[in-house]
């Protein structure tokens, strides 16, 4: 008896002691999200995957055997937690309305040609309505449009601004604008057809030739082979369209965007330009000057469909808008675009998907973007070192490189495009994005951005359809294993989660809530990597350390990237930050802010400082000076 009474009383204590600690996070979380905020967390969700807690996970599933996603799927429940989670804004992907193969005809929407789709659930990057939203959504898609709404109206009472996809570089190859306002014709409803150019005309086209579907990879067949009346070799367009990764090929190749055609922003075929240059000057002016340059422009017809799709969004309440493969159209184009959205909207969220470093100047000073893609250079270089190819040395010239526009440069690990952490494809290992979550997320004042799963390490390992492994289907129904045990039927509390993904899961809490309220990170950078590994014994390039500081907060932040070893050494910094801190001879404490296991001392004396770090495998350390 008195056995069962210790366990019982020894039960209530652990009981109590975890309310307790639940009770002070919660606490911290609400002291928090009173502080004003610095920096931008965006989180990603695959919004027809977020909510889905099917488990059938069949090849080529259909709605009822892998289930879908809904946006009532985010409840208060969810939204708080994501919200509590360390996030700003939500990008919804897959909003708008894609071509799907699922019939819809009883809602006025027509059917989609297997042919001309990837998958079963479709890209939501081959857009067939942008004035309507995706009916697979919608518990209702009758009222889908409503429910959208209500998504919108729920995640700003949260405390979190909405960004959505717009493409405007391709659309889906049977593009039906249904629901489009009074006055508004739809895209290529005006074109001459005849002339593979005009200024006005929506899309290029191929004369005399008929479009034809792609010759398939060996073993391909759409839906998996299913029988289907549409799915018979054969889709009519006549004539042919320019194929969206720009194919001028009336059967283009399986492996080119074949879903999609390109839209015509008066850029001509032998690459000259049909409409005004941008004076040099207005890289330097804002986005009111280019506003107004542009009022009495003659600009090509899809100009200014693509305006009025973005200004539709801004008015119904979404707070900005990713930009899918922003440099494949005109920056001319963007700066007609996002000035008149930053009319309608001064603080709206302005994101290009975009890779080739050398325009991304253009873009941001000329196009009046708010953010780019960091993917060529800090994530690239992340990924080698994540994967053991490559040395943190590297980051050094990456962050000198972009010193003048780093703000502007949205960081992440993963996301819909990209392979997941955990998949054997990359790293294998989902602790291996612990130290580059660290520095992507607290090495300047851009942006950080976690792709739904990625905080519990979801490995993408399905076999979907046409998506393979390693990434998780943008083009199946499918459920998201590991995401689904946080999701646990609804419930949205991490319930079914391992102990390992749940302390996966608090890393990266700590970390994105650290980040949106830490005032040192939106102010000044130095690596102190380079002296360290001119000065420090056992210092190496599987480590890298820099200091942030401003407003009043002074951080000294050390990743060690080594899955395998520990590291110990003395710290030091360079005379010129001690200078700059305005460090006198004595010790200073210092607080680890991410974990909150380590309290060091810096020591300062001669004009020298150190700090005896002592990190373990794939651990990170973010020190604020007392």
């Amino acid at each position: 008896m008195r056995k069962r009474l210790n366990t019982f009383i020894t039960l209530a204590l652990a009981s109590l002691i975890a309310f307790a600690c639940q009770r002070e996070t919660e606490q911290n979380l609400e002291d928090l999200s009173m502080q004003e905020q610095h920096k931008v967390v965006v989180y990603q969700v695959f919004t027809r995957l977020f909510g889905n807690t099917n488990s059938t996970n069949k090849a080529w599933g259909t709605i009822e055997e892998n289930g879908v996603g809904k946006f009532n799927d985010f409840t208060d429940k969810a939204l708080e937690e994501i919200k509590n989670f360390g996030v700003s804004h939500i990008w919804y992907t897959g909003v708008p309305h894609h071509a799907v193969i699922r019939d819809y005809t009883a809602y006025g929407i027509s059917l989609d040609d297997p042919d001309v789709v990837k998958g079963r659930a479709g890209s939501p990057y081959a857009v067939k309505d942008y004035y309507q939203v995706n009916p697979d959504l919608a518990e209702d898609p009758s009222k889908r449009m409503e429910e959208f709404e209500a998504l919108i109206g729920r995640t700003h009472k949260h405390g979190m601004k909405v960004i959505i996809d717009i493409v405007p570089n391709h659309v889906a190859r049977k593009y039906e604008g249904k629901n489009n306002p009074n006055g508004v014709s739809d895209f290529g409803a005006d074109d001459d057809t005849s002339v593979e150019y005009k200024k006005h005309n929506n899309f290029y086209y191929i004369p005399g030739k008929d479009f034809h579907v792609p010759d398939p990879l060996d073993g391909y067949k759409p839906l998996g082979g299913e029988d289907n009346p549409l799915a018979d070799g054969e889709f009519e367009e006549s004539p042919a369209k320019w194929t969206g990764n720009g194919s001028r090929e009336a059967q283009p190749n399986f492996h080119d965007w074949y879903e999609t055609v390109k839209v015509n922003y008066g850029v001509k075929p032998d690459g000259s330009k049909d409409f005004p240059a941008l004076p040099e000057d207005y890289a330097d002016k804002d986005y009111r000057a280019h506003h107004e340059f542009w009022k009495d422009k003659d600009v090509p017809s899809s100009w200014k469909k693509f305006r009025d799709i973005a200004l539709f969004w801004t008015k119904k309440g979404v707070d900005g808008f990713r930009f899918d493969m922003a440099e494949m159209v005109p920056v001319e184009f963007w700066s007609y675009m996002n000035s008149a959205i930053k009319t309608e909207n001064p603080e709206a969220f302005l994101l290009a998907e975009i890779y080739n470093p050398k325009a991304y100047r253009d873009y941001i000073h000329l196009g009046k973007m708010d953010y780019l893609y960091d993917k060529v250079e800090l994530y690239d270089t992340l990924k080698n070192i994540m994967q053991g190819k490559g040395s943190t040395d590297n980051l050094i010239p990456i962050q000198s490189g972009l010193s003048d526009i780093n703000k502007n440069m949205l960081h992440f690990l993963e996301n819909h495009d990209e392979q997941r952490i955990a998949s054997p494809e990359f790293a294998g290992n989902a602790e291996k994005g612990k130290p580059a979550a660290v520095v992507s997320a607290t090495i300047d004042a851009g942006p950080m951005m976690i792709y739904f799963g990625q905080e519990v390490g979801e490995p993408g390992a399905e076999d979907a359809g046409f998506g393979k492994p390693s990434r998780t289907s943008i083009f199946d129904y499918i459920g998201v294993p590991h995401h689904q045990r946080w999701v646990n039927e609804g419930k949205f509390d991490g319930g079914k989660l391992s102990p390992k993904e749940k302390e996966l899961r608090e890393f990266y809490k700590n970390l994105l809530n650290f980040t949106l309220y830490s005032p040192a990170l939106s102010g000044e950078y130095t690596e102190i990597h380079s002296y360290n590994r001119q000065n420090t014994e056992w210092y190496n390039d599987r480590v890298f350390s820099f200091a942030r500081w401003g407003n009043g907060q002074r951080l000294i932040i050390i990743s060690n990237f080594d899955a395998e070893d520990s590291f110990g050494f003395e710290l030091q910094l360079p005379k010129d930050l001690i200078s700059k801190w305005a460090l006198r001879d004595g010790e200073y404490p210092l607080e680890e802010r991410l974990y909150g296991n380590a309290n060091p001392t810096l020591i300062v004396e001669n004009r020298t400082a150190r700090v005896r770090v002592d990190l373990k495998p794939l651990e990170s350390w973010i020190l604020e000076l007392i």
